[in-house]
């Protein structure tokens, strides 16, 4: 995602200084932001449960019970420790820890500083997927003299390269996918150590709070959720803003300031997140508490209005099939479920079945949840049961008239990986066996006369030797995978 305007209602904590754009040097920063005294395991435990500090990543984890829990494991195995900054933010519609990153560096350096510090940690890994982001820390890096003692692990961009285990796989030199047994990277995480992992704005909020103290971190924000909340908001936002806010201030509020209407739906919390109906979302206040009494969640701090414009369904269709296509492939759910839910939701788009379609993907659902090597398959879930709720009404027009009559604007940014291949049928040679459906399941689907119903798109990378297969075992030999032609190309690009 390109660099998006910072904003702030209220003091600005987080956000000092970026208003402007560019990026803090260190002096500049130093000018702007007290140096934190170094404190002892016990001391940081103790300011980050007075400070009420979660962690920003989007499952809001107490901060200090990841640091007891890290500073036990290391004393209980007699290892060292390591610090790891998530910066790889990989929601499409997440900018904010980019923001940071590209122009706070030093305030997330000197958050994991003084946690490397307190735990005696043999480093400090900052974990990125935007060159921008590791370019401006590989510089704070420098400008701190820190070589020796922090690094920049620069990871593919990939929705799940986010998530802990993914992460402790990548940075360990393997492929960053969830591993299929979980575990916690306090225990064991990068190269074996025990690992403090938690996102970047988690720890540039530690900073803020050191330098401010429990008493003036508290002075906004609310009782149970003091600070600030830095959110992204984007979909049809007319000005789309990385927005810092005191928690607790109204939802419709941050909308009007970025030129936004709720719409039929807003969007909280990202892909992971959740629908909450436009009435709905106007009378929410940005918190975690705020958000889940509506029905939501704060999740990566990710505000997407859907706007009047265009059709939500068509929207959701696309953010599913590209969950589907993100996900690592490596377990049930994610690899035949996943395509079942998109496929269900992609039906119910274009008017074929609705209503079985929806039923299909409720079901789909239920199978998915709970079952997952990750929280991926959960977060899909409940991004398409909110949209089955919120968006009832579409789906009955759908269901009536095939349809509702607006485009798919792409409000919701859905990039999928390059694709170069897409599958042809010769029709002459199809018997409708059924094979290719069976392989590429969400992706080809049998229509009412028993017959495939090929994409007309590319396949996505990750399902080309899937593709590949299915082409092979076709009884008839009607199948075959073809390059795309340049205008096909061309077509994408616009």
């Amino acid at each position: 995602m390109t660099a998006l305007a910072v904003r702030h209602v209220g003091p600005a904590r987080l956000t000092k200084g970026l208003a402007d754009g560019g990026r803090l040097g260190w002096d500049a920063h130093r000018a702007l932001h007290p140096d934190p005294r170094p404190l002892t395991t016990g001391q940081l435990v103790a300011l980050c449960e007075e400070g009420r500090l979660h962690g920003r990543g989007g499952a809001a984890f107490p901060f200090a019970r990841k640091v007891r829990a890290t500073a036990d494991s290391a004393v209980r195995r007699g290892k060292r420790t390591i610090v790891v900054v998530n910066g790889t933010e990989g929601e499409p519609g997440s900018a904010k820890d980019k923001a940071l990153l590209r122009g706070a560096p030093h305030l997330i350096l000197d958050g994991a500083a003084l946690a490397a510090t307190a735990l005696g940690s043999l480093e400090i890994i900052i974990a990125v997927t935007d060159e921008a982001a590791a370019g401006s820390v590989r510089d704070a890096i420098a400008e701190r003299d820190l070589g020796g003692r922090a690094r920049v692990a620069l990871l593919p961009e990939r929705f799940v390269t986010g998530e802990s285990g993914a992460l402790v796989r990548g940075i360990n030199g393997k492929r960053p996918i969830p591993p299929g047994r979980k575990g916690r990277a306090s225990t064991r995480g990068v190269d074996g150590l025990p690992t403090l992992l938690s996102n970047a704005e988690t720890y540039a909020q530690l900073a803020v709070l050191a330098g401010l103290g429990p008493a003036g971190y508290r002075r906004i924000g609310t009782p149970d959720e003091p600070g600030t909340v830095l959110l992204t908001v984007t979909g049809s936002a007319r000005f789309p803003a990385v927005v810092e806010t005191p928690a607790g201030a109204p939802l419709a509020h941050l909308l009007d300031l970025c030129g936004a209407r709720a719409g039929e739906g807003v969007l909280v919390g990202g892909y992971h997140g959740a629908w909450l109906k436009g009435e709905v979302a106007t009378r929410t206040a940005v918190s975690r508490a705020g958000l889940a009494a509506a029905g939501g969640t704060l999740g990566a701090g990710i505000v997407m209005p859907i706007g009047r414009g265009t059709c939500p369904l068509g929207e959701c269709a696309r953010v599913a099939g590209y969950l589907a296509a993100e996900s690592a492939g490596q377990c049930g759910p994610c690899r035949l479920g996943l395509p079942d839910i998109a496929g269900a939701i992609a039906d119910i788009a274009a008017g074929r079945g609705v209503a079985s379609a929806a039923e299909a993907a409720r079901r789909a659902v239920r199978m998915v949840d709970g079952r997952g090597a990750c929280a991926h398959p959960d977060g899909t879930g409940r991004f398409v049961l909110s949209a089955l709720e919120v968006f009832a009404a579409d789906i009955a027009r759908h269901a009536s008239d095939g349809g509702c009559g607006r485009p798919v604007l792409g409000v919701l940014p859905a990039a999928a990986e390059a694709a170069e291949l897409r599958l042809e049928v010769d029709w002459s040679r199809c018997d409708g066996h059924g094979l290719c459906a069976d392989v590429l399941r969400g992706t080809v689907r049998m229509d009412e006369y028993n017959y495939p119903v090929i994409p007309a798109g590319p396949i996505p990378a990750r399902l080309e030797a899937d593709a590949r297969r299915a082409v092979a075992i076709c009884p008839g030999l009607a199948l075959r995978l073809v390059p795309r032609t340049p205008h096909e190309k061309a077509g994408r690009a616009s």
